[in-house]
C-alpha cells in the first residue's frame, strides 16, 4: 500500500514538472521572450545592456501603433526600434518638428536634445504593409532614416513591454 502511494505521488510530480515545462515552451516560444538591448540608438527610454521582456503575441492580433518600441527581426542582429510611420503613412521632419501626413506630431517620449539632432528628410511615403521605424537617440540611431529602410510587417517579432535588467531599474516602457 506504501509503495503504490509513493509511486502515485512521483507519478503526480512528474506530471506536474511535464506541464510546467511545455507551458514555460508554449509562453516562451509565442508569447513572451527576452532581448538584451544592444547600443545607444534608445536612450533615454532604453539604455545599452539592459535586458526587456516583448510580447511576441499582440501582433498576432493586432497592429503596431505608433510609438511602440519594438523588437526588428534581421538576418544578423535584431534592433529595438519606435514606430514613427504606419503604413501609407507620410513622413516628415523639418525645423525639429516631426510631421505625419502633413499634421505636427509632438514626440513626448523623447528629448529637446534628440529632436534638435534629428535632420531634416522627407516627405518620406511608407508603403502598405510596412512601418518607418527610429530609434530616440535620433543622432547615432540606425533606422529607416539610414541603413534599416522600411520595416515589414512580418519582420516585427514583438513590443517591448518591460525592462527587467539591471533589476533596479525594473520599469514598463511607454
Amino acid at each position: 500500500m506504501v509503495k503504490h502511494k509513493k509511486k502515485n505521488e512521483w507519478l503526480e510530480w512528474g506530471k506536474a514538472i511535464f506541464i510546467a515545462i511545455l507551458l514555460a515552451f508554449f509562453l516562451r516560444t509565442f508569447v513572451f521572450a527576452t532581448s538584451i538591448v544592444e547600443g545607444e540608438s534608445m536612450i533615454p527610454t532604453l539604455e545599452d545592456g539592459e535586458r526587456v521582456i516583448f510580447n511576441k503575441f499582440i501582433y498576432l492580433v493586432d497592429e503596431p501603433e505608433r510609438g511602440d518600441v519594438v523588437i526588428i527581426k534581421r538576418p544578423i542582429k535584431n534592433y529595438v526600434k519606435r514606430v514613427i510611420g504606419l503604413p501609407g503613412e507620410t513622413v516628415k521632419f523639418q525645423d525639429h518638428q516631426l510631421y505625419i501626413n502633413g499634421e505636427k506630431y509632438e514626440e513626448t517620449f523623447i528629448s529637446e536634445e534628440a529632436l534638435n539632432h534629428t535632420g531634416n528628410f522627407g516627405p518620406i511615403e511608407v508603403p502598405e504593409d510596412s512601418y518607418f521605424v527610429m530609434g530616440d537617440n535620433r543622432a547615432i540611431s540606425k533606422d529607416s532614416r539610414n541603413g534599416l529602410g522600411f520595416i515589414n510587417a512580418d519582420d516585427i517579432v514583438g513590443r517591448s513591454e518591460l525592462v527587467i535588467y539591471p533589476f533596479d531599474e525594473w520599469t514598463m516602457i511607454k
